[in-house]
């Protein structure tokens, strides 16, 4: 796309067949309106309005840079367990969860692949610092399997291979991957899921590293304090999600005059955003009456 101030608007619902229906699609290109649906024509075959301009090549010749835009993006929220059962199930192809992971690493020109594989281990010092080596293999009927040489009394004796890697490995290697591979948009969804704390403290600065190589866009849902809590995080980068009966809204914390305050005051985006979004009725759940046989964390013996 060219450097002009793109929009895209789209409203939906559905109608009395379960389908869904466009209530509203409008672009803009600075300022000036390229499209605004429902038009005349739209009037007069409402089956028109089951699709949307975007998605047809006959209709966003003027704005197909923005269809383009979107169909790169990358949703990212690995599952181990896909990663580890590969060979059991039919993959996916780019699939968000991992189920083909292995098998788009596989695909990668060799001398690409051992140059991240090379990057992605050096990163990994940090959560798993007794990985010396991270390669690639294919097994006797051609499935590709990561092993990494673990330190061993036994000269390669430590070699594992991703049915052995724990949770939190599997993830920060997919996550590491996503990084590296390509330049598209990346979504990602709770990353700090089954790291270590001190692990997730890093996901911030890991994504600055690798946005200044690759100028790859990262959009990260979390509510984790421990990611929040890197001082690089600016107000003007969050966005709060508020749910309520009209839908949800994205508000920037820098627009809140309470978060700005306390930012300027020396706390961090965590401290100040987190305490934002918790749910208004979340502690009357440590009031809700328990019945017999129920399993709490609440009791201990000294």
């Amino acid at each position: 796309m060219d450097d002009s101030a793109w929009t895209y608007r789209l409203e939906f619902a559905q109608d009395n067949q379960r389908r869904a229906q466009v209530k509203r699609e409008e672009v803009t290109r600075d300022g000036d309106v390229i499209l605004r649906r429902p038009d005349q024509a739209d009037s007069a075959d409402a089956n028109r309005l089951t699709q949307t301009h975007l998605e047809q090549v006959s209709a966003n010749k003027e704005f197909r840079g923005i269809a383009d835009f979107l169909s790169q993006l990358r949703y990212l929220h690995v599952v181990p367990q896909l990663i580890r059962e590969a060979d059991r199930m039919l993959p996916r192809s780019q699939d968000p969860y991992g189920s083909d992971f292995l098998e788009q690493i596989a695909k990668t020109p060799t001398r690409t692949l051992n140059s991240r594989l090379k990057r992605i281990n050096q990163a990994l010092q940090v959560a798993v610092p007794q990985m010396r080596e991270l390669k690639l293999e294919r097994d006797d009927r051609g499935v590709p399997h990561l092993k990494g040489l673990y330190e061993h009394w036994r000269p390669n004796a430590g070699w594992q291979t991703e049915e052995h890697f724990s949770d939190g490995t599997l993830r920060l290697l997919g996550l590491l991957w996503a990084f590296l591979d390509g330049n598209a948009p990346l979504l990602l969804e709770e990353p700090e899921l089954s790291l270590h704390s001190a692990v997730v403290r890093h996901i911030p600065s890991m994504m600055i590293r690798a946005g200044r190589k690759t100028s790859r866009q990262v959009i990260v849902s979390t509510h984790s304090a421990d990611l929040l809590s890197d001082e690089s995080i600016a107000p003007g980068e969050v966005l709060l999600l508020e749910p309520s009966s009209e839908g949800t809204k994205a508000v920037v914390a820098a627009e809140l005059d309470q978060v700005r305050e306390l930012t300027e005051g020396g706390l961090t985006i965590a401290e100040a955003v987190l305490p934002q979004t918790a749910p208004r009725q979340s502690r009357t759940l440590s009031s809700l009456p328990q019945r017999a046989g129920t399993l709490t964390g609440s009791h201990s013996r000294h």
